[in-house]
């Protein structure tokens, strides 16, 4: 079983659990503001903004519970711990991004077949409150969403909400000079859409690691191809590649030996097998089946 991997990574979840939970504690006050504001002002936009604050604070208390969670050690009930509980916490946000634009869908249709009348100013001094929280927790997420799924699917809800408050903005300012209240319907569209498009990608990446499937950067033929193009080695089969959580990807498979070797060999043809994969391919945990003379499948792929 390889060794090559390191989990020193404590100071960051620290890091970003006190940045999670600034940003909560932030959305809620938004969240408030927004629904009080929309209901006195009648703005739908501003409910839509609301709805999705809401979702925010939901997912980034997802995001927080997540992050403490995969700090906890291994047990035997448990013998991988919580290491999946932030790829879980983004394909749940993911998912409700896509829930809730679904639902502002189904609100902007109607407010367009019956349009009020809407109190501008509330509308604009409170999406000038949520781009100002809104941004500032964008800012406090931004350099942990680069290489941590959980982190950027919170990071995503935060700068699609800012980027629907500037929206709203807009929308207010629009309606206070114009008169344009059609306006607050047809944002509330694009924020929808705009919600389905970037929750997609995330949405689809999570699957791919809760599936089990192959890392869309491992090419699993050159693998093949150079573990046997080891002298000693007749043939490799029965491979499962898959990705745990962010920081790790496990190769597992058999290996048909030429000759009945012996323990000491392995251990050296093993070792090389680690590095190969280790460096070339950024596998960091191997593990592999030795066999010799054996009747089993020697196909890649065996479906268990």
């Amino acid at each position: 079983m390889s060794h090559s991997h390191s989990h020193n990574h404590s100071h960051n979840h620290d890091l970003n659990g006190r940045n999670l939970l600034i940003s909560i504690l932030l959305n809620i006050v938004i969240t408030a503001a927004q629904v009080v504001g929309g209901l006195l002002s009648g703005s739908l936009a501003l409910l839509s903004d609301a709805l999705h604050n809401f979702s925010d604070v939901v997912s980034l208390i997802i995001s927080y519970i997540a992050n403490k969670l995969v700090k906890r050690k291994a047990s035997l009930k448990r013998t991988f711990g919580y290491k999946r509980a932030e790829i879980l916490a983004a394909f749940i946000n993911a998912s409700t991004l896509i829930i809730v634009a679904i639902l502002l869908i189904f609100e902007a249709v109607d407010r367009f077949q019956n349009p009020q009348e809407i109190e501008s100013n509330l509308v604009i001094w409170l999406s000038i409150i949520a781009i100002l929280g809104n941004g500032f927790s964008v800012l406090l997420l931004k350099d942990s969403s680069e290489d941590n799924m959980n982190m950027k699917s919170a990071y995503l809800h935060l700068i699609t909400d800012m980027m629907a408050s500037v929206a709203v903005l807009i929308g207010g300012l629009l309606m206070k000079y114009y008169q344009m209240f059609w306006i607050d319907s047809a944002l509330t569209l694009a924020i929808a859409l705009y919600l389905i498009w970037m929750g997609f990608d995330l949405l689809k990446e999570s699957t791919k690691v809760l599936m089990l499937f192959t890392p869309d950067d491992i090419p699993v033929d050159k693998i093949i191809e150079e573990i046997n193009a080891f002298d000693a080695i007749k043939n490799v089969h029965h491979i499962h590649v898959w990705q745990l959580n962010e920081e790790e990807i496990h190769f597992e498979a058999h290996v048909d030996f030429k000759t009945n070797i012996t323990l000491t060999e392995f251990d050296i043809i093993l070792k090389e097998i680690e590095e190969l994969l280790h460096h070339k391919f950024e596998i960091n945990h191997i593990n592999i089946q030795p066999e010799f003379g054996k009747c089993d499948s020697k196909d890649v792929i065996v479906q268990d």
